[in-house]
C-alpha cells in the first residue's frame, strides 16, 4: 500500500534577492513497511525533504500525497493534526522535556489526542518497556544516559502506532556502540510493520535500510 506519493517537488526559498532551489523536481513513492534511509551532503535537500514529509513545512510547487490525501496546499493546523496523528519523529538531539520524567514524556502526545487518562497510562507504560525501559519511567532526561534517552524518544513516536517514524541522524549524538544499538531497535520497529524514514549522512547507518534515496543539488541523484 502506498503511503507517499511526491510528484515534482520543488522548494524554493527566498535569501535577499537570491532565490535557493533546496528542492528540484523530486519524484517519490514509499510504500507501506518500507524502510528507507534518505542519504546527500550538506545542501544536498533532506532536511528540506524529510520537513516537507513530515508536513513541518510544504512544497512550492508539486503534489504532495499523504495516504490518498493531498496535504500539499493544507492549513497549519490541517498539517497538524496529520503530524499529531500519523508521524513520529525521532531527532538527533532527542527533543524531551527536560523537567518531565520519562513516563510524561511519553504519555504526551496521548494526552493530546484526547486519550482516556487509563487508556493513555498502560500504553505508555506498554510502550516504554517495548524499548527496554520498564525500570526507567520515574527517571528525566538528565538522569538518563544518551542511548536510553533516544529509547525514549523512540518510544514517543511510538506510542500513537503512527502511519511513519521520520529519523533525523538519530544517532548523530551517541558513540558508535550505542548507535548501533538504536538502530537494532530500528530494525526490530520495521520488522513489526513500522514504515521508517531515516535521515543520515552515514554509510553504516544507512546500510540498516532496505533502500537508500541519494541526493544531489535538490535532486534524486539515485534511488537503489
Amino acid at each position: 500500500m502506498n503511503i507517499i506519493n511526491l510528484e515534482n517537488i520543488t522548494r524554493i526559498y527566498q535569501l535577499g534577492s537570491e532565490e535557493v532551489r533546496a528542492l528540484d523536481g523530486i519524484s517519490l513513492r514509499i510504500d507501506k513497511n518500507e524502510y528507507v534511509a534518505i542519504m546527500g551532503p550538506s545542501g544536498s535537500g533532506k532536511s528540506t525533504l524529510m520537513n516537507i514529509l513530515g508536513c513541518l513545512d510544504t512544497p512550492t510547487s508539486g503534489k504532495y500525497d499523504f495516504k490518498g490525501i493531498n496535504v500539499s496546499n493544507m492549513s497549519d493546523n490541517e498539517l497538524a493534526e496529520i503530524r499529531n496523528r500519523e508521524i513520529g519523529f525521532v531527532f538527533q538531539t532527542f527533543n524531551l522535556l527536560p523537567r518531565s520524567n520519562a513516563f510524561h514524556n511519553v504519555e504526551l502526545p496521548l494526552i493530546y489526542s484526547g486519550m482516556h487518562s487509563l487508556k493513555r497510562k498502560e500504553i505508555a507504560k506498554e510502550t516504554l518497556a517495548s524499548v527496554g525501559l520498564e525500570d526507567r519511567l520515574h527517571h528525566k532526561p538528565g538522569e538518563l544516559s544518551g542511548g536510553q534517552r533516544q529509547r525514549v524518544a523512540i518510544a514517543r513516536a511510538l506510542v500513537t502506532t503512527p502511519s511513519i517514524i521520520l529519523a533525523d541522524e538519530p544517532t548523530g549524538n551517541l558513540d558508535s556502540k550505542t548507535g548501533e544499538d538504536i538502530m537494532l531497535l530500528f530494525n526490530a520497529i520495521h520488522k513489526q510493520g513500522n514504515t521508517i524514514i531515516l535521515v543520515t549522512h552515514e554509510e553504516h547507518i544507512a546500510k540498516h535500510a532496505k533502500r537508500v534515496i541519494r541526493l544531489l543539488d535538490g535532486k534524486i541523484e539515485r534511488d537503489e
